[in-house]
């Protein structure tokens, strides 16, 4: 063990303002001279009495708004469904019982069945899905409910 090498574990101590001319820091403390921000607590989005950005933004109107905060569902594509067994039926419970889908993140947001792979058994399916997962299901042997 050599000294270079052990972990740091002081942090840098905080400057103390305003502790005299000895210090640097004395007298205007590293606020410069006169003027609102010199002297008083002011906010950090004080832009010396003009119109604050944030007031100058547009508004945000309209219909797609708040997309962010939209719930999609998950996806779970077919080419998964073949480790399900033979004739079963698929929903969020059978997804969640095999491990397939997380059983809080499902019961969230619900879940999509898309068309990605190939489905080789016949399945009951009772969960929203493509146009391309529903051909290939019925291609497979099973049915959408």
């Amino acid at each position: 063990m050599a000294l270079d090498k052990l972990k740091k574990i002081k942090k840098p101590s905080k400057k103390r303002l305003g502790q005299g001319h000895g210090s640097g820091r004395g007298k205007t403390a590293g606020r410069g001279t006169k003027g609102q921000k010199a002297r008083g607590k002011i906010s950090l989005s004080f832009e010396g009495g003009a119109l604050p950005l944030i007031k100058r933004l547009p508004f945000r109107r309209g219909k797609g708004k708040n997309k962010v905060f939209k719930k999609k569902p998950l996806v779970v594509n077919i080419k998964v469904l073949n480790l399900l067994k033979k004739d079963s039926i698929v929903d969020i419970e059978t997804l969640i019982k095999n491990r397939i889908v997380d059983e809080k993140d499902a019961k969230m947001y619900g879940v999509k069945i898309l068309g990605e792979g190939d489905l080789k058994i016949p399945l009951t399916i009772k969960l929203p899905i493509s146009k391309g997962a529903g051909s290939k299901i019925k291609k497979a042997g099973g049915k959408v409910e």
